[in-house]
């Protein structure tokens, strides 16, 4: 309420016959929380001033505005103006009761956002405009039943509580979906592109007839881009209908279309300035004459076009794909106008956010120059080294026009950075190698240098391993890497499914990497090891024959070359791109042994929907021996069967056996090794984030073979060897099964249940498996 008081006056002003008078000084009455300050700046009277009955209402509407007061009284005492007020009281505490779709924070966040938060003026046209907008964001997620109360309750020193009171009701279920007008296409193909469906038996999984507007957004947009992209140039969406049930629960959703004829394409055409050769864009035009007219492939030939032109500095190219019907004969004359502007050039390429990485190791990823024209693939490229680098959550790149300038850019990166290094002390168990302990210092960015650093000690039932490594990925200004590796282990396999006999092996190697592409680098190195072996209970034949011919202390040195290959995504779950490795490693004259092995790796992944990928995996190793030695040392065999190789078969038990002084036959692996895997990967239901888990459907197959098996029998004619055999496909070995990775803070935790397939007769098979604190 708004009121004018005169007291000494008030007849006479109210009459319009009260004379103005001179206010000689301003008295603020009832102030709390607002300064008098605050008051002063925005009333339009001051002392001095000549003021009359229209000034002090004008005063008056001038303090209402803003929105601190519910009550304002202006009075005269004498020649002081006396303004008397009446505070709004401010919210000293806001609770939410019965949200459970929509959480406490976002919605505390969009109150906060509208002027509703603890310690704001409190203003109950606010609140009555927050509580229908909270019913919106319950509608839009098809809770029709919805509702929002709020409840005020006056607290001391003038303040209020305010409770909302959510009551979301259930989300409604689609009963039906119905497209009408159509007839080119059949019903059930184009309720194909719709994420919004009828309720079906998966329905409780996918929550594909949980009606909201966002859905039906893209349904309606995916329904008209496949219209367009098959040549229905004129295809429109007339009107689009949601019918409620009465209980609020059920949703019928109805789409009018009108298909219009189909096109075909008569003519392309380029127009506008080139700025490049015509015979560089005419390859990029991938809409064709005699094409059925299609939007997807006219605006991925501007984005074409655009890309070239970038390449060549014209940063800010626009180029718009404009077609023109013909309605006579139903065909579509298409012209692309190029408009390159002017070339740029990068004035200064800049760097935020690496607040520990120095610019040095950011600068030597970039692949645009300053100085140079702005070039969009070497900008883009330069981000995705970036990425790859392992140090930031995530890269941002922003090229910005320079203030009075036609020509010049700035080139701005974004990062933010992540932990790069880690100090554990982990604890595991696998049932291959028993229970794991071990602690590491890793840090992959050492003192922001880009080096990385590692130190680890881990033992576990089987194996025990010391290690340090180094490595800098920037050993020369091109790009070239050198690393160095010490180690020391102490192995048993004993207890490995593995043919009884310990070793124990010390070395150092030096490698380097050249890159000779920007997803390719060649590497090569050169080592030292030393291997004591030490015969176990019951050794194999193989194994004793192996010390009495060789000896059990061998000084080797080797050599090692390979090229590697990697598009991927992500360093650690990637869901897209491929990686390979072709690899060789030979010891070199002057070792005690004379051997050298071959090996493959590959994988591909490949999305199928949004949330399928699939992914191919091989393996392939083959090794030899030349000069004085007669085979690969059986320390140096290749096994199969578990993680990461075949699973639904007990670790390391496939392929050749070898005969034990007891009698019993124990794997002892072969010189060559086959692997594949082909497996789906797919969201856990029901959680949201999903960075660190995979879930999969996989076929596995393998095994190991072996060229050079002693077959020959002992004197109670028990060979020397069993399920030996040279390579042949009929010998692989199948599972299928499911299969979960999680990233825990201990490592990887993985499980996977697996069914063999096809077993031989001295195949161990193993239903389920698992692993903490070791890789997968």
């Amino acid at each position: 309420m708004k009121r004018l008081l005169l007291p000494l006056v008030a007849g006479s002003m109210l009459a319009g016959q009260a004379s103005a008078f001179v206010v000689n000084d301003i008295r603020l009455d009832g102030l709390q929380r607002v300064s008098a300050g605050t008051v002063f700046n925005i009333l339009p009277i001051a002392i001095g001033d000549d003021v009359s009955g229209t000034q002090v209402a004008d005063a008056a509407k001038a303090l209402f505005k803003t929105g601190y007061f519910q009550d304002i009284q202006l009075g005269r005492d004498g020649d002081v103006l006396v303004v008397t007020m009446v505070e709004r009281p401010s919210i000293s505490k806001i609770e939410i009761e019965g949200n459970k779709a929509i959480k406490t924070e976002d919605l505390l966040n969009g109150l906060k956002q509208s002027g509703l938060a603890e310690g704001e003026i409190f203003q109950q046209a606010t609140l009555e405009a927050i509580r229908m907008e909270l019913e919106r964001q319950y509608v839009a997620q098809g809770r029709y039943g919805a509702r929002i109360e709020a409840d005020v309750k006056p607290m001391p020193r003038n303040r209020v509580g305010v409770t909302i009171k959510v009551k979301e009701g259930k989300v409604s279920t689609i009963k039906d979906v119905n497209i009408v007008g159509a007839s080119v296409f059949d019903r059930e193909e184009l309720l194909e592109l719709f994420e919004l469906k009828k309720s079906n038996w998966l329905s409780w999984y996918s929550s594909d007839d949980k009606y909201s507007r966002e859905k039906l957004s893209g349904d309606l947009e995916r329904l008209r881009s496949y219209y367009l992209d098959r040549g229905y140039i004129n295809f429109n969406i007339t009107s689009t209908q949601v019918s409620i049930t009465p209980d609020k629960e059920g949703v019928y959703v109805t789409v009018n279309v009108d298909e219009g004829e189909k096109f075909t394409v008569k003519g392309v055409k380029l127009a506008g300035d080139l700025a490049v050769e015509r015979g560089e864009i005419e390859p990029l035009l991938l809409v064709k004459d005699g094409q059925t007219f299609s939007r997807q492939l006219m605006t991925t030939t501007e984005e074409l076009i655009t890309r070239r032109l970038g390449n060549e500095g014209y940063t800010f190219a626009n180029v718009a794909g404009i077609p023109k019907p013909n309605a006579d004969d139903n065909t579509v004359d298409i012209t692309f106008f190029v408009e390159p502007g002017r070339r740029a050039y990068v004035r200064r390429i800049n760097f935020t956010g690496n607040v520990k990485t120095e610019d040095e190791v950011l600068r030597r990823e970039m692949r645009q120059m300053e100085g140079a024209s702005a070039n969009t693939a070497q900008i883009e490229q330069s981000k995705a080294r970036l990425g790859r680098l392992g140090y930031f959550k995530q890269v941002d790149v922003e090229t910005v026009p320079v203030p009075g300038t036609s020509d010049l850019v700035d080139v701005n990166y974004t990062v933010e950075e992540q932990p790069s290094g880690s100090i554990t002390a982990s604890l595991g168990f696998s049932q291959s190698d028993g229970l794991i302990l071990g602690g590491s210092i890793s840090q992959d960015n050492f003192l922001g240098s880009g080096n990385k650093v590692a130190l680890s000690l881990n033992t576990s039932d089987t194996r025990k391993l010391y290690s340090f490594s180094f490595n800098d990925p920037y050993y020369t200004v091109d790009g070239v890497s050198r690393g160095y590796s010490l180690y020391y282990s102490e192995t048993n396999y004993k207890d490995s499914d593995i043919s009884n006999y310990n070793v124990d092996t010390m070395g150092a190697d030096v490698n380097f990497g050249y890159p000779i592409s920007e997803i390719s680098s060649l590497r090569f190195g050169v080592g030292i090891d030393n291997n004591k072996l030490k015969e176990g209970t019951d050794p194999a034949r193989e194994v004793q024959q192996f010390l009495a011919r060789e000896g059990d202390n061998f000084t080797n040195f080797t050599g090692n070359i390979g090229i590697y290959q990697s598009t991927l995504n992500n360093g650690l779950l990637p869901t897209r791109g491929w990686s390979q490795s072709l690899s060789a490693e030979v010891t070199i004259p002057g070792s005690d042994l004379r051997f050298y092995k071959l090996n493959y790796r590959g994988q591909y992944f490949q999305p199928l929907t949004k949330s399928l990928t699939l992914r191919l995996a091989t393996r392939l190793g083959y090794g030899g021996a030349y000069g004085d030695t007669t085979r690969l040392p059986f320390f140096e065999n290749y096994y199969a069967g578990g993680f990461g190789s075949v699973r639904g078969y007990k670790d390391n038990t496939l392929g050749p056996r070898a005969l034990q002084v007891d009698g019993d036959y124990d794997p002892l692996g072969g010189n060559v090794l086959v692997e594949g895997t082909a497996e789906v990967l797919f969201p856990l239901p029901f959680i949201k984030d999903q960075r660190q888990l995979r879930t999969s459907a996989f076929f596995d197959m393998g095994n190991v073979f072996s060229t050079d098996c002693d077959t020959s029998k002992d004197s109670s004619g028990k060979p020397y060897a069993t399920s030996c055999y040279k390579p042949d496909l009929q010998e692989l070995r199948y599972s299928v099964g499911v299969g979960l990775t999680w990233i825990t803070p201990m490592g990887p935790l993985t499980f996977s249940l697996a069914k063999a397939l096809k077993t031989g007769e001295d195949d161990e098979t193993q239903v389920f498996q698992f692993s903490l604190g070791t890789p997968f």
